[in-house]
């Protein structure tokens, strides 16, 4: 069984390794965003996949879902696998992947092994939540708001960038060189992250729940492959509603074998947890809303003057006109580590669906001009960033350090559901609401604003959610200020709604200071560790209600285990915890 260290504060870099350079967030950022291209590198080649690979149109958008959906199924897996076997090298593991999937595809026109080369692309977005895990575990807290604003928002970074770099390489050489470009971008991730980035010895208990993923893949795929194809199949058909009737039932027999696993590969019970739950169905929300820029605007950019609304440019100029939308949430996240040390990331979640809706609402009227598309990516790039920043956040706040990498993977997985509906929505408005012109669909104006409308409806339903999120006190005056490993993790623990909190006593009754006080739950797992204070004080949040055991133990003292039931109510449980007084001799 794995051992579970999880007793340094969020952010500490007191993990028995050497602390990191101040490169280690331009890299795990790198690494991010070189992924993060994969998802937006073939969308200004997408019209020419069915000519450049010799097959129908229809069988061409397996090059997209492909990654799609192996994307999705990776990001929950690679996180659980970085918590028990160390993130960084499941982060290599992954950018090894990709590269190798790049190759497959820079080589090939056949159809098939180009789908085989995308889904191996596909599977290093687990990447993002790996890459935020390292933070948590490495940074000292006045760096890690920013770092994992800039990591999540990766995502939105990447795949803004990608656009321009991948149309004027599409315009202007060989389609194959975007991908010998990705794997170049891959191998320099590869060669920087051992360089700069040390292994969390921060590690979950218990072993790789196979038949766990086995059944969350079988259930996402079912899910996720009708949402991509319904178009093409018919939202009514048998094949699509079979499948979803399917992904149902899988993922229901999935969750009650989740719930009576002892090493579950989802903690649903820590899922099911209010800051857990309702930041992770916002998460689908901004996902959505985040999707149908991309694929509003490159079209009406593109399209001719001559439909009376087209803006006539090129695939470049579109590209470029786009990627503010990129470079703006990157630039976002010092601001949202401000905000959020200030106000908390609730309200700059709350903050950031706020302007987004504003963006797309004052986009229904900036449709006419170039120059308005530019203001319209701007805005929306900063309401993003404000998002994306706040998701790790509200999780990393809300799980413990052990669980960090699946916690977060699950999240990103929200947030790829979330684009994969906007795509299914948004391509099904815009084909039913077309013009045929000489047997070619020209989309149209009102497509464009009811997309526009839909993206709004979205961040409404967000916003609505969000405020459900508990309080949580401003980061400035708890871990960000935090000056001790013991201050730290009374500060965190003060944040639970539910915990136990006293003070350790030897058998006089006198405080004991730096006793390490460790909660196990009932199937002994270790549920947290902390250090009493120099008062003896300590506190320790719970992951659910239930009975545990805490162990203290201290030099010069003999070990003490304590039975004590929490009732999942708001308020702590008060437990002194006294030693006893014979001394342990070595």
């Amino acid at each position: 069984m794995t051992r579970t260290t999880n007793e340094q504060p969020i952010g500490r870099a007191d993990t028995g390794t050497p602390g990191p350079s101040g490169a280690l967030v331009p890299v795990l950022a790198f690494a991010g965003i070189v992924v993060a291209v994969m998802q937006t590198l073939l969308v200004p080649v997408i019209k020419d996949l069915p000519q450049l690979l010799g097959t129908e149109p229809s069988n061409a958008t397996w090059v997209l879902t492909s990654t799609l959906l192996s994307g999705a199924v990776a990001t929950p897996i690679m996180g659980r696998l970085g918590d028990l076997y160390g993130k960084r090298r499941m982060l290599i593991a992954s950018l090894s992947v990709m590269v190798v999937g790049a190759l497959i595809s820079a080589f090939t026109s056949a159809l098939l092994p180009m789908i085989v080369g995308r889904t191996l692309q596909g599977f290093a977005m687990g990447a993002i939540p790996l890459g935020i895990g390292l933070m948590r575990d490495m940074l000292p807290r006045e760096k890690l708001g920013s770092a994992m604003a800039l990591m999540s928002s990766s995502i939105g970074v990447g795949g803004g960038l990608a656009l321009p770099a991948a149309a004027l390489v599409a315009q202007h050489s060989n389609w194959h060189a975007l991908f010998y470009g990705a794997a170049g971008l891959g191998v320099l991730s590869i060669a920087l992250t051992p360089l700069v980035v040390p292994e969390s010895k921060v590690r979950a208990e218990g072993t790789f729940d196979g038949l766990g993923a086995l059944g969350l893949s079988v259930g996402l795929v079912l899910f996720l492959l009708p949402i991509t194809k319904g178009s093409d199949w018919g939202w009514t058909s048998a094949t699509t509603l079979g499948m979803f009737a399917g992904s149902a039932a899988v993922l229901l027999l999935w969750g009650v074998y989740e719930l009576r696993s002892k090493a579950p590969l989802v903690d649903l019970r820590t899922t099911a947890r209010p800051a857990v739950l309702f930041t992770n169905l916002a998460s689908i929300m901004v996902g959505v809303s985040f999707y149908v820029v991309s694929l509003v605007l490159p079209q009406l950019l593109q399209l001719p003057k001559a439909t009376g609304y087209g803006l006539g440019q090129s695939m470049v100029v579109a590209g470029l006109l786009v990627a503010p939308l990129g470079l703006t949430m990157m630039f976002t996240a010092p601001v949202y580590a401000r905000l959020s040390a200030k106000y908390g990331p609730k309200t700059t979640l709350i903050l950031g669906m706020l302007i987004i809706a504003i963006g797309y609402g004052a986009g229904l009227g900036l449709m006419s001009a170039a120059w308005q598309s530019l203001v319209i990516a701007v805005v929306l790039g900063a309401g993003i960033g404000l998002a994306y920043s706040s998701l790790p956040a509200l999780i990393i706040g809300a799980v413990p350090a052990s669980e960090t990498g699946a916690a977060n993977g699950l999240n990103t997985l929200m947030r790829s559901i979330g684009t994969s509906v906007s795509s299914a929505v948004i391509g099904m408005v815009l084909a039913n609401t077309a013009n045929n012109v000489g047997g070619v669909a020209i989309p149209t104006m009102h497509g464009f604003r009811v997309s526009f409308l839909i993206a709004t409806a979205a961040v409404a339903v967000g916003l609505l959610l969000a405020l459900f999120l508990p309080k949580q006190r401003p980061a400035a005056h708890t871990q960000l200020r935090a000056s001790s490993e013991e201050d730290a993790n009374l500060e965190r623990a003060e944040e639970a709604l539910r915990g136990f909190r006293g003070r350790v006593l030897d058998a006089g009754g006198t405080p004991v200071a730096r006793a390490k006080v460790t909660l196990i739950d009932r199937r002994g797992r270790q549920a947290g560790a902390t250090l009493s204070a120099d008062d003896g004080s300590y506190a320790l949040a719970v992951p659910a209600q239930g009975a545990y055991v805490l162990a203290a133990r201290a030099d010069g003292h003999a070990p003490l285990a304590s039975s004590a039931t929490h009732t999942g109510d708001d308020s702590p449980v008060d437990l002194d915890l006294s030693l006893p007084g014979e001394t342990v001799t070595a």
